[in-house]
């Protein structure tokens, strides 16, 4: 795992994170919408703790990307918006859990290398 190696590297699982679907915000709708089979804006705005606007903002990323569907109907007299993860979205999800579980297991590996070196530097030597 050294650059001095020549061996060819895996590419570090931050660089496979999906920018559309990592961001704080927009993971945050994703998982949510993942839970159930769909959401009500009202509700995403207020687990997320967003501002209607910023929420709308986040919601036009997702839906351009493919990744929501967005269904504007009423309840009774009340205007309503609800939230639906596609196929895709569903897919982008899960992709980016993946990514992130490599990453935390990249990283854990590297803590249990340090620790067990005792303060020792271990690890490849990046400035190589």
């Amino acid at each position: 795992m050294t650059a001095e190696s020549g061996a060819p590297q895996a590419a570090h699982p931050v660089s496979g994170l999906d920018d559309v679907v990592h961001q704080r915000v927009r993971l945050g709708i994703l998982a949510i919408a993942h839970e159930a089979r769909r959401v009500e804006f009202g509700y995403l705005r207020t687990q997320l703790d967003l501002t209607a606007g910023n929420l709308s903002q986040h919601l036009g990323v997702l839906e351009t990307a493919g990744l929501i569907e967005v269904e504007k109907g009423y309840a009774g007299k009340r205007a309503r918006t609800w939230i639906t993860l596609t196929a895709a979205g569903s897919t982008a999800l899960a992709e980016e859990m993946e990514r992130l579980k490599q990453l935390i297991a990249r990283v854990e590996t590297a803590a249990s290398g340090h620790q067990a070196t005792s303060g020792a530097q271990s690890g490849p030597d990046l400035n190589a």
